[in-house]
């Protein structure tokens, strides 16, 4: 599936019979068994609905920083992201893109 990040909003957990899905440099993830962290309340929810490249590789949940730009990060945030990346593909399904 294609999202566009207005799309992407609509899973933020706001809505109890939608997933919550998370994107990482475009991939989003379903991310709904994790709700109890991604879903309202959670220590994650910032993330949700959103993609979150750039809060995950700064370690970051200012709002400012969820956002999909990675222009500008450090070789180590690039690498943070990377750790987070590998983390979400082990647990969570990829169930489409951001366009």
């Amino acid at each position: 599936m294609e999202f566009t990040l207005q799309q992407l909003k609509n899973y933020d957990g706001s809505d109890p019979s939608k997933p919550i899905y998370v994107a990482i440099k475009g991939r989003v993830f379903d991310v709904s068994t994790g709700k109890n962290f991604y879903g309202p309340g959670g220590a994650y929810a910032i993330f949700a609905g959103k993609d979150a490249s750039r809060a995950l590789a700064k370690m970051s949940k200012n709002e400012e920083d969820v956002v999909s730009s990675i222009d500008g990060l450090s070789e180590k945030e690039l690498e943070v992201l990377a750790d987070w990346e590998k983390k979400f593909e082990a647990k969570y399904p990829v169930v489409g893109r951001v366009v």
